[in-house]
């Protein structure tokens, strides 16, 4: 048994279930909806479906992420149990929780000098950042020490892919991300916007394209380009979506059809509450291993 335990931020955006089966404790970002405080606690306390239910007909939600108070609580207990831990964290491009999560190591090791507290940046989001999560807790399962994963996870985070792309551009313009024209000229002309994060752990618009048949098949086609080893991959493939299945799951058959030497089958996830505050509904995002990411 390792007397280390791995951790996460709930913005991996991986089944509550999924992550109690892989023990992986995880710490809750907060989202407020309506007036009303929540725990981004992987839709426990209010469904994804009644999330995205209301997101859909105008509420307008806004985050808060990981305080250092918050991960001073969500640590002490493990190192009071002689646990050392190992975090990996939501991308410090979109959040400041990675900083915070310092700051309460720095406090923590001064009352607990004999433990190790080891940090990461994960640089991605979502389940991009759950996927290396998984693959990290697969690395522990097999008997790998602290070091050895944090070195792994080191050298190979940048090799995650993440594209996204979003057939609903209402929750953007409503939360001020793009202007009403914008809005109304992408909605008509049926547009979908392609991103993917960069190197830096940023979400980066990269190209419009018309009609959501020619998005999926382009969002395939950056893993065929991307993967590793190309449609030979034989690793790990996770899809999150914000209350889109049925588009998700095209994806997902495409890939399995296009890729058979995959591990298992494509994992679909749902899009959390704190990601998805920001998304909203509308959006597929596509992850997996493969050559490094640039700008």
């Amino acid at each position: 048994m390792s007397n280390y335990v791995l951790t996460c931020c709930s913005t991996a955006d991986l089944p509550h279930d999924h992550l109690e089966k892989r023990k992986i404790p995880y710490v809750c970002f907060h989202y407020i909806l309506d007036g009303v405080q929540y725990p981004d606690d992987l839709g426990q306390t209010i469904s994804f479906e009644e999330f995205y239910r209301r997101v859909g007909a105008g509420s307008m939600p806004t985050t808060s992420q990981v305080n250092v108070g918050q991960y001073t609580d969500f640590f002490e207990p493990f190192l009071q149990a002689g646990q050392d831990i190992l975090h990996i964290s939501l991308s410090s491009g979109l959040s400041g929780s990675y900083n915070s999560a310092i700051l309460a190591r720095e406090a923590l090791l001064e009352r607990y000098p004999d433990r190790k507290i080891v940090l990461v940046d994960s640089l991605g989001a979502s389940s991009g950042y759950g996927l290396l999560t998984d693959m990290a807790a697969d690395l522990r399962d097999e008997g790998a020490s602290i070091d050895e994963v944090y070195t792994w996870l080191e050298e190979n985070k940048l090799k995650v892919h993440h594209w996204f792309f979003s057939t609903d551009l209402m929750h953007y313009k409503r939360g001020g991300r793009i202007s009403s024209t914008s809005a109304a000229v992408g909605t008509l002309l049926n547009i979908c916007p392609l991103l993917n994060m960069n190197s830096a752990g940023k979400l980066i618009p990269r190209r419009k394209i018309r009609g959501k048949r020619q998005v999926i098949a382009e969002l395939v086609k950056m893993m065929e380009l991307h993967a590793q080893n190309g449609t030979n991959y034989s690793g790990k493939c996770f899809i999150s979506n914000s209350d889109c299945y049925d588009d998700a799951r095209k994806v997902a058959d495409l890939i399995e059809a296009k890729f058979p030497s995959l591990q298992g089958n494509v994992m679909i996830n749902s899009v959390g509450t704190v990601i998805g505050s920001h998304t909203g509904p509308g959006t597929v995002a596509l992850f997996f291993l493969g050559t490094e990411r640039e700008e």
